[in-house]
């Protein structure tokens, strides 16, 4: 990817081992860049970072108006299986008359630790119940309903994705150049960094009452920084982060080194992308961008965790650190 800065440096003992070249913007909801690092019309996959994009229709319909803040958390979520999550998506298929058969994301084994040794003690097979977008999909399943669309919601030219791609042109601002299958198997629509942060801007200066786009923004992201476990899980980055800033940032992350931020109080939003996809550089990144703008504090051991990783060998033995580089820090 062409464009990128050096983001993010990766120290063993005294030396500079590695080094992760990446982009991010900070944009306001007109698309005025407040700043930027690398090409900011870079075109990116933004991956389960546009969640919250994907859950608008399921609230703009009005299908979604009696959920749960949790319940419509985990359709932003990408959880990690733990229990509680499992358990809410469980009871929202219940009542939706729906079993994880209905699900068309893949099965995938917990990445909770705790919870993937359960499945195992007890003998079951990952399902797709386990799957980290489950949240997304059971939101995708009521909004079907309510569409009257038929069980293959992740086709492209279902009433679904057709809503989603719209809702996501609308709100970036820009047509999206295409399209490619995400790991849940639903449509991931493409667009620049530039717009993409703008997206974030507008969740971020949404007005509940305002109009009813405005209001499911203000509902989603509400939601989502209630209960920063339920998007992603406990030992988990955004959990980490959203809980620092104590409501001022939703953030969600997505594959390949991609991060996002709505910033509510300052009416801003940011998008920050590692060009080789790596998440420990995506954490670092975003950290510092967040940190820089004061909607956390350094010192946090939720962030200071992320802007100081350490880097440990197979004995535990501290061996170096992952840090934001000069061009975040400056």
């Amino acid at each position: 990817m062409r464009g990128a800065v050096p983001f993010v440096d990766v120290f063993r003992g005294d030396f500079l081992e590695s080094v992760h070249a990446g982009y991010a913007v900070i944009a306001k909801s007109d698309g005025e860049i407040v700043e930027s690092w690398g090409d900011p019309d870079q075109i990116i996959l933004p991956r389960s970072s546009a969640k919250m994009i994907q859950a608008l229709p399921l609230m703009e319909s009005g299908a979604g108006d009696a959920l749960s803040d949790e319940r419509v958390a985990l359709a932003c979520a990408s959880h990690n299986a733990e229990p509680r999550h499992i358990s809410f998506v469980s009871q929202w298929l219940d009542e939706l008359g729906l079993d994880p058969s209905a699900l068309r994301c893949g099965p995938q084994p917990p990445t909770d630790q705790a919870a993937a040794e359960g499945l195992i003690r007890r003998r079951e097979a990952p399902g797709r119940i386990h799957n980290n977008c489950s949240g997304k999909h059971t939101g995708f399943l009521m909004l079907s309903a309510r569409l009257g669309g038929g069980p293959e919601y992740i086709d492209p030219e279902h009433p679904v994705q057709k809503a989603v791609r719209a809702t996501f042109e609308e709100v970036t601002g820009a047509k999206s150049p295409g399209h490619a299958i995400d790991g849940c198997s639903a449509p991931n629509f493409a667009t620049t960094i530039r717009a993409f942060a703008t997206a974030m801007a507008r969740f971020a200066e949404a007005e509940a009452g305002s109009d009813v786009r405005q209001t499911a923004m203000v509902r989603i992201r509400n939601a989502m920084m209630a209960h920063p476990g339920l998007v992603s899980g406990r030992d988990h980055a955004c959990n980490h982060l959203m809980s620092a800033a104590a409501g001022k940032a939703a953030i969600k992350n997505g594959a390949e080194g991609v991060y996002a931020a709505i910033l509510p109080g300052l009416k801003l939003g940011v998008a920050v992308k590692i060009a080789d996809g790596a998440s420990r550089a995506a954490e670092a990144a975003i950290a510092a961008v967040l940190a820089q703008l004061g909607v956390v504090d350094a010192a946090d051991p939720g962030v200071a965790v992320h802007l100081n990783a350490e880097v440990r060998n197979w004995d535990g033995l501290l061996t170096g650190y992952v840090r934001p580089g000069a061009a975040l820090m400056a």
